[in-house]
């Protein structure tokens, strides 16, 4: 007997008292099963009743009391004589250092408490239908798991419910925007209004503001908004990645017939942002091909919902875009997907889930909770078999305002490219929120090496602070989802490795770079 005892194992007596709810104590119960007799040696001990955990089931039963009797009696010759008793099977207590398995163990033993009432009809039941069918039959009225998950989950009230997250209508926001209509935010007790922007600008300020809560942002703006690269300086993190690949670079239908970069000197592209992905991928692109983007393309910066009208406009000869924008363009005939950026770097981060240091520090428990429905929502999204249900929520005119048909040829990978091709690729975009620590530091040699920001950089001590890695896998394990084992690892780019341990040799190892 044990105060954390398996409570679904008939053999065990968990409560203090007497079990069967007859007897003053345990030892008078016990008196009573031996008939009133008992070996003198133990007649005067108050600990008499430990050891002794021998099935005992209802007096209706037949021969009841006469078998737990001789059970009682077999258990005190066994402890007399020395030979060691068979213990029944039953889950190994929980470590009382791991107090999440502690409170999970005390919820399962107050539900059977409140069920039962005393430990003879608890046994009593478990022996007539067993352990598994016992559990299987209380779960269907007292959801155990989400009653032990709750209470786990219980550091305190939450700070604040009602939230602004604010996020840009592309796919990348799939599980933050899915997260409002299929119900995951409430899951966790947040009413979040989820609010459309038009682009990263006005996101970043709102966000900077206090307007908004949280926000998808690109995974290199926390990182900017920490340095005060295009911002004031103010210390930003980013707990998740929302999705990685899922980008494109989409041309013009008149420049069918340029579909090497080497061409395209004189091009006018567009980009959401410049602190993003996009920007650094495509001047990547560009200058792996010989073209310096400062010099030899125009880049300038577009909303995202804007980016169609700017190509049919031909006021741009193409650009390196989010979803679902680069299918739009397909759908409306106005272009077409010269290269999916995870056939530049494959596992690539792009957007993310970002919020202040201050708002976490003011609101830990509130942050905590939406820090998991946001996980919980990335990870049903990255479920293949999730994303034609995934595309119909969030395809409404409130969330992307595309038709469902363009959003599932993005989620699903099987689309039409505009060069007369319908193309499979599974992983087009994928969800997978580990903020690697790697990933916020290639961003920053990309920032150093255009000239975004200057002088020395701590980069190590700059990713650690942003990118919350640490903090996921706590959170992740905590979730029963599986993170990475490291934080940091290497990346290959268009055929080139980066080495997070080695980012000044890295920039320096560029032909075509500003610093």
């Amino acid at each position: 007997m044990g105060a954390l005892s398996d409570p679904f194992n008939p053999d065990q007596l968990l409560w203090s008292g007497c079990p069967c709810g007859q007897h003053a104590s345990m030892r008078e119960h016990q008196l009573a099963l031996m008939g009133g007799t008992v070996d003198p040696r133990f007649a005067e001990s108050r600990f008499y009743s430990i050891e002794n955990s021998s099935a005992i089931q209802t007096p209706e039963s037949p021969g009841a009391l006469a078998a737990d009797q001789a059970a009682a009696r077999r258990r005190d010759q066994i402890r007399l004589s020395g030979e060691e008793a068979e213990e029944a099977p039953t889950l190994a207590d929980p470590d009382w250092d791991d107090h999440n398995a502690v409170l999970a163990r005390c919820v399962e033993s107050a539900v059977m408490k409140g069920l039962f009432g005393t430990d003879m009809n608890r046994r009593a039941f478990l022996r007539a239908v067993g352990s598994t069918t016992a559990l299987a039959a209380i779960s269907q009225f007292i959801p155990l798991d989400k009653v032990k998950a709750a209470i786990v989950d219980a550091k305190g009230p939450l700070e604040k419910k009602k939230l602004n997250v604010g996020f840009v209508p592309i796919t990348c926001a799939t599980p933050i925007i899915m997260a409002h209509p299929m119900g995951f935010y409430k899951k966790y007790g947040l009413d979040v209004d989820v609010i459309k922007t038009a682009g990263w600008a006005v996101s970043r300020d709102k966000s900077l503001s206090g307007e908004y809560d949280a926000a998808h942002m690109l995974t290199p703006m926390p990182l900017a908004i920490t340095v005060g690269a295009g911002s004031v300086e103010r210390p930003w993190t980013m707990p998740a990645v929302e999705n990685i690949n899922g980008q494109a670079i989409t041309l013009h239908n008149k420049h069918k017939d340029k579909n090497d970069p080497k061409m395209w000197k004189g091009f006018k592209f567009a980009v959401p942002f410049e602190y993003s992905m996009h920007n650094f991928l495509l001047r990547y692109y560009v200058a792996e091909a010989g073209l310096d983007p400062d010099r030899d393309i125009q880049i300038r910066v577009l909303p995202p919902p804007e980016m169609v009208a700017n190509l049919r406009a031909d006021n741009v000869d193409g650009y390196l875009s989010p979803d679902p924008f680069n299918q739009r363009a397909v759908y409306d005939g106005v272009g077409f997907i010269h290269k999916l950026t995870k056939e530049i770097w494959l596992g690539h981060p792009c957007c993310a889930f970002a919020a202040s240091q201050a708002f976490i520090d003011a609101n830990p428990n509130t942050f905590l909770a939406l820090f998991k429905s946001i996980l919980e929502a990335t990870a049903f999204a990255s479920n293949k078999a999730n994303r034609k249900e995934i595309s119909a929520a969030i395809a409404p005119k409130n969330y992307l305002n595309q038709p469902v048909t363009v959003i599932e040829q993005v989620l699903t990978g099987r689309f039409a490219d505009g060069l007369g091709k319908i193309r499979n690729e599974p992983d087009r975009i994928d969800f997978d929120p580990f903020p690697y620590h790697s990933f916020a530091i290639w961003i920053l040699t990309q920032m150093k090496r255009w000239g975004y920001v200057k002088g020395d950089l701590n980069y190590k001590q700059i990713a650690e602070q942003v990118y919350l890695a640490t903090d996921a896998t706590a959170v992740m394990k905590s979730m029963a989802q599986t993170p990475p084992t490291a934080t940091y690892g290497k990346h290959m780019v268009m055929g080139k490795e980066f080495d997070p341990a080695k980012p000044e040799e890295y920039i320096a190892s560029f032909a075509i770079k500003r610093t």
